[in-house]
């Protein structure tokens, strides 16, 4: 669906972005991670066209990223937009229809569709000054798809939203991917993101520095902690010969799990050796260490 190799942008002396590869396939929900001023809203830019590369290239869909052809088949939710706010819900959507040339036909149910998409249904005939942030951000989405775009580029789509208007925004990029469009999100949302994404990449100082599934970043293993008491030093014995990392402090036992299915095994150890158990807590590695992990310490501890 996208691709692109050693795409460049600098401005006079400053390097906006560096020899970006990547590569996304059709149907996938990417998410483009790093801190403010890494490159990401400029990578977009040149991805849609609005920016023209220094150096290097881009392709959707084996066609050149920019091009009027190509144009026409993407969307675009800018982090920053403005709509006629004299204007009802429906009639900018009917006057976006027209800039994207949809048949008269076709237009009425191509609205119905994405209102229903963004839950924005009856609310069509209300003006768009007296729309939440939420409702607006909602139009802007229904907006980018109005014209069944196969790719639709979304930068920082929920980042003024309070969590209900995330959540509507999020449930209507899943109704998306669904129907088989590709998305690329751009996002410092780490939540939102790991919710919503199957791929992700990550961009420092205008280089992208990893990429690949949500599952390559995210670690199976669990962080466990028990309160527990008569635990039988047995176990302890055995599971350190069995090289699995273990501490003891007081009632609180930590230790480690290859993965979530694993946990109620150990729990039943330690109760069938005779441990009275009053709590567990279990955790695996999320997001927001790997972040850390790759852009303040350059990925040092990534596994």
């Amino acid at each position: 669906m996208l691709k692109t190799e050693s795409l460049s942008k600098r401005y006079d002396k400053q390097t906006a972005c560096k020899d970006i590869c990547l590569s996304i396939k059709e149907g996938q929900v990417f998410g483009l991670l790093g801190p403010n001023g890494a490159g990401k809203s400029t990578l977009v830019k040149m991805l849609i066209g609005l920016v023209r590369p220094s150096s290097g290239q881009a392709n959707i869909m084996g066609r050149a990223a920019g091009s009027l052809e190509i144009r026409h088949k993407i969307g675009y939710l800018p982090e920053m937009f403005r709509f006629y706010d004299w204007l009802t819900g429906g009639e900018l959507l009917r006057f976006f229809a027209q800039v994207y040339r949809l048949p008269a036909h076709q237009e009425k149910l191509a609205i119905q569709e994405v209102l229903e998409l963004v839950g924005l249904q009856g609310r069509e005939k209300d003006k768009i000054k007296n729309y939440s942030k939420g409702m607006q951000q909602r139009l802007g989405l229904a907006r980018a798809v109005l014209h069944q775009p196969a790719l639709v580029f979304l930068d920082e789509p929920t980042s003024a939203l309070d969590p209900l208007g995330r959540r509507d925004v999020r449930d209507a990029i899943k109704r998306l991917q669904q129907k088989g469009t590709t998305i690329f999100l751009n996002s410092h949302l780490l939540g939102e993101v790991e919710m919503t994404c199957s791929h992700l990449g990550f961009i420092k100082k205008g280089q992208l520095i990893a990429a690949g599934p949500v599952e390559d970043f995210i670690s199976k293993e669990q962080d466990i902690i028990v309160e527990v008491k008569n635990f039988d030093n047995k176990l302890l014995i055995r599971w350190n010969k069995e090289g699995r990392s273990v501490r003891v402090n007081e009632h609180l036992l930590h230790l480690n799990a290859v993965n979530r299915e694993e946990v109620p095994l150990i729990i039943r150890e330690i109760t069938e050796a005779g441990g009275m158990i009053y709590r567990v807590e279990s955790r695996s590695r999320g997001l927001e260490e790997v972040f850390v992990d790759l852009i303040e310490n350059d990925g040092a501890v990534l596994k």
